[in-house]
């Protein structure tokens, strides 16, 4: 198809594929590339040198300057823990690390070390100055992580390459964040399918969009079963 064209990688600790219809496709693909790259050396705290690494390990001891993105997207967080009424905490870390030991180990955390960090979690030790656009987790042992929102925001950042390439149509597939632009050049809807959680290759069901995002999360890929066979995940 004229002007189509389609690519994939590896970012964000999964596969990115990305499909663009339009004159200037092709350059809209690699900017995409190195927009997911460059957001990732950005925010994940898993890069060493990043923003949030470099909060992650000044908490305690004070704060840290940042880019004006990083400042909004750590602000608008905090805005939706608040909505959520701490539901949604991106200062989860230290218990996500702890879970990613029981996936190493197979077992469950002992609940003596889940009650030793459940204070660490707490969106409202996160101090924005908005003035010196800083920020400072109070405690030391805490960190943030954006597995909750980063996909999405990125999602978003790459719907906005797109268009300032010209691009008119346009998906977007982040592990299961996914994110059209416009609907199929033909004017059809995108399909999204829903993967089923335990018959591989098999779908339980699908949605139409059109300039919408559809976001699934499921226990069938990071988990572990614990010495009692229960299975735990991520969720």
């Amino acid at each position: 198809m004229e002007g189509y064209t389609e690519t994939a990688h590896l970012g964000m600790n999964t596969v990115m594929t990305h499909r663009a219809f339009g004159k200037f496709a092709e350059k809209a693909l690699q900017a995409v590339r190195g927009e997911a790259a460059r957001l990732e050396k950005l925010l994940s705290r898993f890069v060493p040198g990043s923003e949030i690494s470099r909060i992650n390990c000044a908490a305690g001891t004070g704060c840290v300057r940042v880019s004006d993105e990083t400042y909004q997207l750590l602000e608008r967080a905090i805005g939706f823990s608040r909505t959520c009424q701490g539901l949604f905490d991106i200062t989860i870390g230290p218990l996500a690390d702890l879970w990613s030991i029981g996936r190493e180990t197979g077992e469950s955390p002992e609940k003596a070390m889940l009650r030793q960090l459940l204070p660490l979690v707490n969106y409202a030790t996160l101090q924005l100055d908005p003035r010196d656009r800083t920020v400072e987790l109070s405690r030391p042992g805490q960190s943030i992580d954006l597995g909750g929102i980063g996909k999405g925001y990125a999602s978003a950042r790459i719907l906005d390459v797109h268009r300032r390439y010209g691009v008119t149509s346009a998906f977007t597939n982040l592990g299961d964040n996914v994110a059209a632009l416009s609907c199929k050049p033909d004017g059809s809807l995108w399909q999204v399918g829903i993967r089923h959680p335990r018959e591989k290759d098999r779908l339980i069901g699908a949605v139409s969009v059109e300039d919408q995002t559809v976001v699934t999360s499921g226990d069938d890929q990071r988990f572990f079963i614990d010495r009692n066979g229960i299975r735990r995940h991520h969720i």
